[in-house]
């Protein structure tokens, strides 16, 4: 990396998480892959300070690890990921353009804690638009819910990676570090949940609903909290979807520019049948027959098969957008 660059992944470390923890990611990032008390011996930090900056920096995917063959953990930053941080508001106000509040609100709070179950964003979610409603209104959790669902089908949600199950069964010793997997066919499966309530105005700091002070409140111990329904199923942003978002947008606005509104709103077309069964990183989309083409142009779109044929045509002939056919 650049001297400039290290210097931004510093400042929006800094902004984001604090000192310390700015302190160990850029340093990682300068030195590359190292053990933790490698880590806490070149930058002068006690361990206990030093794991607590990593459990940041993992949970929000800045920094990945690895588990050596003798047994020892190494720690490495992901730049890239440091930098898109500066992205992040343009992937919230893109998910309201797209899903309105109620999705704005689910990728703001994926991002600014990094991974959280779907049960738990839903709750956060339902509180913070209840907090803007009229007073008497709620939100439902089943209307952010299906949102949330919405937002998984679209690939702009995906699981995290997570421990299998024969891992934790293994009679053995513990491994260093756990090994976290994810099958591909379950990224973006959303768990059935009964999730039944609505948010809730946050009280007032000195006293609860019933008007008595905090001090007065009976104390609930572990025992009496409710089970998580989705515990162990963790959530994150796509960014890389995102990204492929953005990419198919200045694609349409490049063919409407050079050809016109029709030939653009074909391509949106073709891009958006195979926005989740392409990679965000794939060169072509998913071969397409005109009458899937024809069948999926938006309703009141009024042009006949044959014009339709004729702008195929005209754009696979034409050498710079042959790539998207």
């Amino acid at each position: 990396m650049t001297q400039a660059e290290i210097k931004l992944c510093s400042l929006l470390l800094q902004e984001h998480f604090g000192e310390i923890v700015e302190k160990i990611g850029v340093h990682l990032i300068r030195t590359g892959s190292q053990p933790l008390r490698v880590i806490a011996h070149d930058t002068g930090t006690s361990l206990d300070q030093v794991k607590k900056a990593l459990c940041v920096l993992v949970q929000h995917n800045l920094v990945s690890y690895q588990v050596h063959k003798r047994g020892v953990v190494e720690y490495e930053a992901q730049c890239s990921r440091v930098l898109r941080m500066l992205r992040y508001p343009r992937y919230i106000y893109t998910t309201k353009t797209l899903y309105s509040d109620t999705g704005e609100l689910i990728v703001e709070e994926l991002l600014l804690n990094g991974k959280l179950t779907m049960s738990a964003v839903v709750k956060k979610v339902a509180d913070r638009l209840t907090e803007t409603m009229e007073d008497g209104k709620t939100m439902d959790y089943a209307e952010v819910s299906n949102t949330f669902v919405r937002l998984a089908d679209t690939h702009f949600v995906q699981r995290c990676p997570s421990v299998p199950t024969t891992e934790n069964s293994d009679p053995g010793p513990p491994p260093p570090a756990p090994t976290l997997v994810i099958n591909e066919k379950d990224m973006y499966l959303v768990p059935k949940l009964s999730l039944i309530g609505k948010g809730k105005r946050r009280r007032s700091s000195d006293e609860d609903a019933a008007g008595e002070p905090k001090a007065k409140r009976p104390k609930y111990t572990t025992d009496n909290k409710e089970p998580i329904p989705d515990d162990g199923i963790y959530w994150q942003a796509n960014l890389d979807r995102f990204h492929q978002h953005f990419r198919d947008q200045a694609i349409v606005s490049a063919v409407a520019n050079r050809m016109d509104q029709t030939s653009s709103e074909i391509v949106r077309t073709m891009l958006r049948m195979s926005e989740i069964t392409t990679s965000s990183s794939a060169p072509f989309t998913q071969p397409l027959s005109s009458n899937e083409i024809f069948r999926s142009l938006p309703v009141g779109y009024n042009i006949s098969k044959q014009v339709l044929d004729q702008y195929l045509t005209l754009l696979a002939d034409d050498p710079i957008w042959v790539s998207l056919c």
